[in-house]
């Protein structure tokens, strides 16, 4: 792990009088989230006119002298590689990329390189700077579509801000298991499963989670829906899923055992004992632009093998239902 040096020399006017130091600050220096100025203060990055002040309750006066000394963290000794990226957008603020399936978003256990990371540095070497390479939120290895990387650590905070507080627009297609009725909206906290440590569950400890969706098509077994995130667990809509009892095609970890449909052609059979991954794709992202706080929307078209598994589900239903 390494870290970014952080110096500041400010000097305050009189608009400051009666403000706490962390909120005056924070006002001062936007791009630093507030949080990460009161870990500053508390932790005795922080002067106020040559005294160390570690109370972010602290009352200014106005006129007062600044100076920070402080690091942020930058996590990881990634190295830069030259992998392909289907950039959907990019500024001098933010990345918005168009993940493939496959791609591991960190480096980790097993996937030391080869990673949206170790790309992303290569595309961008200034990103070596941020925390997580800019990374704001991530998808499952095998999810395919749209996530956002910052630039700057100002985009960066802005960013983990809005994420915080739920104002991201996170869209996704996916194509389940048996045929779902209809839409809702399902909350039901999600956390570490009690015995099969590396998969999530449902489970009354967990984090509140917050999913809602909606029926685009039904086929004779299976169905295309839609879902928007409220909340952004880990592995949140494939375990909510599964818990309704409509776990996502392929899901290697929540799809429990394959039940094969009575109805079902030698194509269709072909592309499902095929489709490796779980059918889950991120398709439009939205969020308001860190610098100009307009609102932007981005769209992903869905990869070739959930359009390609779609059309054989399209064939089979027809075929099924014409020998009717």
């Amino acid at each position: 792990m390494t870290t970014q040096s952080v110096e500041i020399r400010h000097l305050f006017d009189e608009k400051v009088y009666g403000q706490r130091l962390d909120f005056a600050l924070a006002q001062e220096f936007p791009e630093y989230s507030r949080s990460r100025i009161q870990d500053w203060i508390k932790n005795g990055y922080v002067k106020v006119n040559d005294q160390v002040i570690t109370a972010s309750k602290q009352k200014l006066d106005g006129f007062e002298e600044i100076e920070i000394n402080a690091e942020i963290k930058v996590e990881g000794d990634w190295k830069p590689q030259p992998i392909d990226l289907n950039i959907a957008y990019e500024d001098d603020d933010l990345l918005v990329i168009n993940k493939p399936a496959g791609l591991v978003v960190h480096p980790g256990a097993g996937n030391k390189d080869g990673t949206l990371v170790n790309a992303l540095l290569h595309h961008a070497p200034e990103l070596a700077n941020l925390p997580r390479a800019g990374i704001i939120h991530r998808l499952d290895k095998e999810t395919t579509g749209l996530l956002v990387v910052a630039k700057t650590i100002a985009a960066h905070t802005d960013l983990v801000e809005q994420l915080q507080r739920r104002a991201f627009t996170r869209e996704y297609d996916a194509v389940t298991n048996r045929v779902m009725v209809s839409g809702s909206t399902i909350d039901a906290p999600i956390g570490r499963h009690p015995t099969k440590r590396t998969s999530m569950a449902v489970t009354p400890d967990g984090k509140r989670a917050i999913t809602h969706y909606r029926v685009v098509e039904k086929f004779l077994d299976h169905s295309h829906i839609k879902l928007r995130l409220e909340t952004g667990r880990t592995h949140q809509i494939r375990v909510h899923m599964a818990h309704l009892k409509f776990p996502l095609i392929g899901d290697p970890l929540y799809g429990g055992r394959y039940r094969t449909p009575t109805q079902i052609t030698s194509e269709l059979s072909e592309i499902m004992g095929g489709f490796r991954r779980q059918a889950l794709h991120a398709c439009l992202l939205g969020l308001q632009h860190p610098t100009t706080g307009d609102y932007i929307e981005w769209q992903a078209e869905l990869p070739d093998d959930m359009q390609q598994l779609l059309v054989a589900l399209r064939k089979n239903k027809a075929f099924y239902e014409n020998q009717e």
